[in-house]
């Protein structure tokens, strides 16, 4: 059901991107009033902090898991990649398939451990971020050519969201099969979880959970750095450096890699500062998408009653 509703709300802000060629953010600072902007400004901000601590954690966890580097050493080589793989945004189309081999990469990990185990994410930012490159595409398209675009997300929220679904789905059938039936009760940190894959199922299972938690940790900081500047541009008409930006949304995760505080305990916080900022995106999308809709029908009831008339 989650994954189901993660592919309506892309698919409605794929939407308006591309039936008003502008980003959420910015229809948000046109239809609010100036509080309310501040205020889902300020909310976006400290949820991409928490966003942001998450795939750090995660991605130092699995350079850690992987290499034997400390904590603090491997947030400091992930965001050194984040901003290698930020260099690739100028040219749109290679920085979308360095996050798909990144994506792929995290498909292939857990999907191993999916087959393993049955033989025996870290968002919400993204909701502002889909309608950006909608909007960018819709600037340089007419109306057939926005309907085939339309289309083309359609498929493109049902794919990409049902296949991170079926990635949850083998994450939690995995870990189900490999620590609920031996009863494991101490497994409570990611280093537990590695090291009972290595003992269950063998290195390649270990190795494989590592680098997946490698390659989530580090798409998900490239995609939420290009989230985070489209929801300031969008809400505040501020625009930052992309560079200046990564470095302020990044210092939490760092310090707290520095203060060696428990990364498992740090990523559960996380996401619960994350789910509460899901309305704070969603409420406003509906508003929107039934405004937008509203007007649509006025105007096509009033070029009808023109031409009756």
């Amino acid at each position: 059901m989650a994954s189901l509703t993660a592919i309506l709300v892309q698919y409605l802000s794929a939407k308006v991107g591309l039936a008003t060629g502008r980003s959420l953010p910015e229809l948000c600072r046109e239809r609010f009033g100036r509080r309310v902007n501040l205020l889902l400004w300020a909310q976006a901000e400290v949820v991409a902090m928490a966003t942001d601590l998450a795939e750090f954690v995660g991605a130092a966890v699995g350079l850690n898991l992987l290499f034997g580097l400390p904590l603090l050493p491997a947030g400091l080589v992930t965001a050194v990649v984040a901003f290698v793989i930020l260099a690739l945004e100028q040219r749109r189309r290679r920085f979308e398939l360095a996050i798909i081999g990144l994506l792929m990469l995290v498909a292939a990990g857990f999907g191993y451990l999916f087959l393993a185990g049955g033989n025996q994410h870290y968002g919400r930012r993204v909701v502002y971020l889909h309608s950006a490159p909608q909007r960018d595409r819709a600037l340089a398209a007419g109306q057939t050519e926005r309907r085939r675009l339309l289309t083309s997300s359609k498929w493109d929220c049902v794919v990409g969201l049902g296949a991170a679904g079926l990635v949850n789905l083998a994450m939690l059938c995995a870990a189900a099969a490999l620590f609920h039936k031996p009863g494991l009760a101490g497994v409570s940190s990611l280093g537990d979880v590695h090291a009972h894959l290595a003992t269950l199922l063998g290195g390649g299972a270990a190795l494989a959970f590592a680098v997946a938690l490698m390659a989530s940790g580090l798409s998900s900081a490239s995609v939420g750095t290009y989230a985070g500047q489209v929801i300031m541009a969008g809400f505040t008409s501020w625009r930052v450096p992309v560079a200046a930006r990564r470095l302020v949304t990044m210092l939490p995760s760092l310090l707290i890699l520095a203060l060696a505080v428990n990364p498992s305990q740090a990523l559960v916080y996380s996401q619960i500062v994350l789910s509460f900022g899901i309305p704070f995106a969603l409420v406003p999308l509906l508003l929107v998408t039934i405004t937008i809709t509203a007007l649509n029908g006025c105007l096509l009831y009033g070029a009808v009653a023109g031409l009756a008339g």
